[in-house]
């Protein structure tokens, strides 16, 4: 019986779970050294047509919610708090499967 309970209780925890990916990157204006040294060596390494790279940061969050808004505000909230800084960074938040 037990065991039912723990399956089952699982199971809902998978159901009431969202995914989202975010991407935070250098605003336009802003100089990225990093990225122009990684494109730097690749047109060394003979990469011949590459006109620019840019670096940026790239997340996986797993919320245990299933209100796709909710989880979406909440994904909001931690990139303007801490994971990108919006003076010099943008992000893009996507729910994935």
């Amino acid at each position: 019986m037990k065991l039912i309970l723990k399956n089952l209780h699982q199971l809902v925890l998978r159901k009431n779970k969202l995914k989202f990916s975010v991407t935070v990157t250098l605003k336009k204006d802003v100089l990225d050294p990093q990225g122009k040294v990684v494109g730097q060596t690749l047109k060394s390494m003979g990469i011949k047509n590459l006109n620019q790279i840019r670096q940026g940061k790239f997340f996986e969050i797993d919320l245990n919610i299933n209100d796709k808004i909710e989880g979406e505000t909440q994904v909001k909230q931690m990139c303007e708090r801490l994971l990108a800084n919006q003076i010099i960074e943008d992000f893009k938040i996507q729910k994935t499967e």
